[in-house]
């Protein structure tokens, strides 16, 4: 079976991985083009477009899926195109490229968390389970039936980089799995059924934490936009990064925002109970230990996070 594989961040890797080491026939890459990364901001290949040069297969850079990009794909004359998080809409005319279509890979259990961050808003929400699908793609936002379905527990300290990073490599066995089936004749996509809900790419202004609510939905928002776009609060007007915090329930007098020492604890109050920094990162500093942080401080008395 012929195989265009789309993708480009790290969790698209062991989905390509995968079907190489499955005996399918990978003949080209489709990615983004090469962006800058760094202060210094080299440009540097996406994460599969390295592995697929590692490996030695052709590489289609393309922002969007437009008439050049899809002469390409054409060219290379693909069964089947198996997608993983390659961050751009693929139009009609690419879609009907493929004699059996594409396959996307989608790390939630559709049709909850439809869009491009699923896993950070399952987090978020609080979610105890998760999962992965695979699914017909189709000109709607993740609408498609589905081939095959995982789960995957959501553990308490879990954030969206562990989740994603577990879900990659199961997620790349479905993918594989589900195109062996293809190509046997044996799959048999069903419609989508259930509560839908939508995951909007996250932005900055969603790692923004908010001290007037409580712990736990702190602890989770925090959580849920680790490692990227980071959580972070305000100290003197300055954006500060925090690593995610943990719940201490044991201590609730302090008002939202305000910082104190427990211990060697460094605490933050919330709208419910405080919650316990771990590490955290001042404007123009890199992270630390929040216990290193405080001992650098003056006095935490007046220090309010906003």
């Amino acid at each position: 079976m012929r195989v265009l594989f789309a993708g480009t961040p790290a969790v698209a890797v062991p989905s390509l991985d995968a079907l190489v080491n499955g005996g399918f026939e990978v003949v080209a890459v489709l990615t983004r083009p090469d962006a800058p990364v760094g202060r210094k901001r080299v440009l540097t290949p996406s994460p599969v477009a390295r592995r697929a040069a590692e490996l030695g297969i052709d590489v289609i850079h393309a922002a969007r899926v437009d008439a050049e990009a899809i002469a390409k794909i054409s060219a290379v004359q693909p069964d089947v195109a198996a997608i993983v998080a390659y961050g751009g809409l693929v139009p009609p005319a690419a879609l009907d490229i493929p004699r059996h279509g594409w396959v996307n890979l989608h790390f939630s259990l559709l049709p909850a968390w439809r869009g491009a961050a699923p896993v950070q808003r399952s987090v978020i929400a609080g979610d105890d389970v998760t999962g992965a699908v695979t699914f017909q793609l189709e000109e709607g936002l993740d609408t498609g039936p589905v081939f095959g379905t995982l789960t995957e527990a959501v553990k308490p300290q879990d954030t969206a980089g562990d989740l994603l990073e577990r879900l990659s490599h199961s997620g790349a066995v479905l993918l594989a799995q589900t195109l062996s089936a293809i190509d046997a004749g044996k799959a048999f996509p069903q419609p989508q059924a259930g509560e839908v809900s939508l995951a909007p790419k996250l932005t900055l202004e969603d790692g923004h934490l908010n001290w007037t609510h409580p712990a736990l939905a702190i602890s989770r928002q925090a959580r849920g936009v680790t490692p990227e776009p980071g959580a972070w609060t305000l100290l003197d007007g300055q954006r500060v990064k925090l690593e995610p915090v943990r719940l201490r329930p044991d201590v609730a007098e302090l008002a939202p925002g305000a910082v104190a020492l427990h211990g060697k604890a460094v605490l933050v109050g919330t709208g419910s109970h405080a919650v316990e920094l771990t590490r955290i990162q001042p404007a123009g500093k890199k992270m630390m230990a929040a216990a290193d942080w405080a001992r650098g401080m003056a006095s935490l008395e007046s220090v309010v996070f906003e």
